[in-house]
């Protein structure tokens, strides 16, 4: 059988050469069997959608999935100088746009990371068109996939009926046509340990806090008790005063007075919330929960901001600690999986637009921006565009000052005027020789002004 373009195995005698990679239906991962013990016998399990209803699990599920969604998926370009650059191709970029009919980009990242978060492992069919070419991208239920290994090595996939995949019924398919994401691996290398697995009994405990709070407070915080008397009480008046006592006293009747008589005394049996210190526990179940996510506890409410005021520096943080990894394994796996690495004569790639998530304020952008002009890293218009504004005539290279000089050119300048020759001296003006008494001043100008130097020569040398 072919489909998507391949041969699809579905004999039953190479299907029983296959080796599943976990011995039960789901492997470990969606379901905590026993998560305290006698809980089996008890046949109490720990489920992923139980594990939701705690806060700080959904939040941080929430957090994770939607600030990877947000960022805008680019393709990208490597240019002969090494520089990665956006760019448009008709067979790879309109599945980066809209993965498939049903979902936009953002629906579809949000259901890849949270399929990774809850389940460990994120399976996404791809279909191709007669080129050969990626058109679709379908994120698949992770019950329903189960990874096999062939005798020779080669990883195929069963996959279960699953019609907005366009799966009629239970298909085996090769690792080819799978894009498989992981989270932290440890007993088999396709299978990923999510982290909800390590969040499960501090979830499980602030869970039960929770429930028992809320039965705590709906009965007005008045906790249920014994009625003691100093001597002996007959059964007939054990159950006269327990009937008198619940009619009177439970119910929407809390808060009435009792009286009592005969030396009965009131006794309660739990703890007041102060005793018990339940907001500490929840807290700390929720810091423990955030650790095994990986998000820092203030982003989801569980526990103060940071004294500081630097959201820039915190983003940072957060993207290093929690998001980094997700992003660079999406972005490989789009790689191979749409073949961006196998055209020839490009080197395509995907990256996501970081300025979705680290955006910084305006006045730090538009210093950023301006310092990064003025140093000659950025033409104007390349920082006019990112603060959205239209480029403008002669923007499009890189400025410096007239007066900033390379240190070679500084140093062949001390070579051809060195500081330590002498001044020249300056040049002495000339001086006007004296007139003598012998001369007519009047003559002599007179006879200047008429050229006849020879005159003029014959009555200085007679003067002197």
């Amino acid at each position: 059988m072919r489909i998507f373009g391949y041969e699809i195995v579905r004999s039953k005698q190479y299907n029983e050469l296959l080796s599943t990679v976990t011995g039960q239906h789901s492997g470990w991962f969606p379901i905590i069997n026993e998560p305290f013990t006698g809980a089996w016998q008890r046949n109490i399990a720990l489920t992923g959608e139980s594990l939701l209803a705690y806060h700080a699990v959904y939040a941080c599920l929430d957090r994770i999935a939607s600030d990877i969604a947000k960022c805008r998926i680019r393709l990208v370009e490597q240019d002969s100088d090494l520089i990665w650059k956006e760019v448009t191709v008709a067979a790879f970029s309109p599945v980066l746009r809209k993965p498939n009919s049903y979902q936009n980009r953002i629906q579809f990242f949000e259901s890849w990371v949270i399929s990774k978060l809850i389940q460990g492992n994120t399976y996404v069919l791809k279909v191709r068109d007669a080129r050969n070419i990626v058109t679709e991208l379908y994120v698949l239920d992770p019950r329903c996939v189960w990874p096999y290994v062939a005798p020779n090595g080669d990883v195929y996939y069963k996959v279960g009926a699953d019609n907005l995949a366009e799966l009629s019924e239970e298909t085996t398919i090769p690792a080819t046509e799978i894009i498989h994401d992981m989270t932290t691996i440890r007993y088999h290398h396709l299978c990923g340990i999510p982290p909800l697995l390590a969040a499960s009994l501090p979830a499980t405990q602030g869970l039960r806090i929770q429930t028992n709070s809320t039965s705590f407070f709906e009965n007005r915080a008045v906790p249920s008790g014994v009625l003691s008397a100093p001597g002996e009480i007959d059964e007939a008046n054990v159950r006269r005063i327990k009937e008198y006592w619940s009619t009177q006293f439970q119910g929407g009747k809390q808060g009435k007075v009792a009286v009592l008589g005969d030396g009965l005394k009131f006794e309660p049996m739990t703890f007041t919330a102060v005793d018990s210190q339940l907001i500490e526990q929840l807290g700390l179940s929720a810091k423990m929960v955030c650790s095994a996510f990986g998000v820092p506890a203030h982003m989801v409410g569980a526990a103060d901001p940071p004294s500081y005021n630097n959201i820039e520096s915190l983003n940072q943080q957060y993207y290093s600690q929690t998001l980094q990894k997700h992003f660079e394994a999406i972005e490989l796996l789009l790689d191979e999986g749409l073949g961006l690495t196998e055209v020839p004569g490009h080197t395509y790639g995907t990256e996501f637009d970081l300025d979705d998530l680290l955006r910084m304020d305006t006045s730090t952008l538009i210093t950023a921006e301006g310092n990064a002009v003025r140093a000659g890293f950025k033409a104007p218009n390349e920082s006019r565009a990112r603060l959205n504004l239209p480029p403008v005539v002669g923007g499009d290279m890189p400025y410096m000052q007239q007066q900033n000089y390379s240190l070679e050119a500084l140093a062949k300048r001390d070579e051809t005027n060195p500081l330590a020759a002498p001044p020249t001296p300056p040049t002495p003006a000339p001086t006007t020789p004296p007139q003598t008494d012998n001369v007519d001043a009047a003559a002599t100008a007179q006879l200047a002004a008429w050229g006849l130097k020879a005159e003029l020569s014959r009555l200085r040398g007679h003067a002197l």
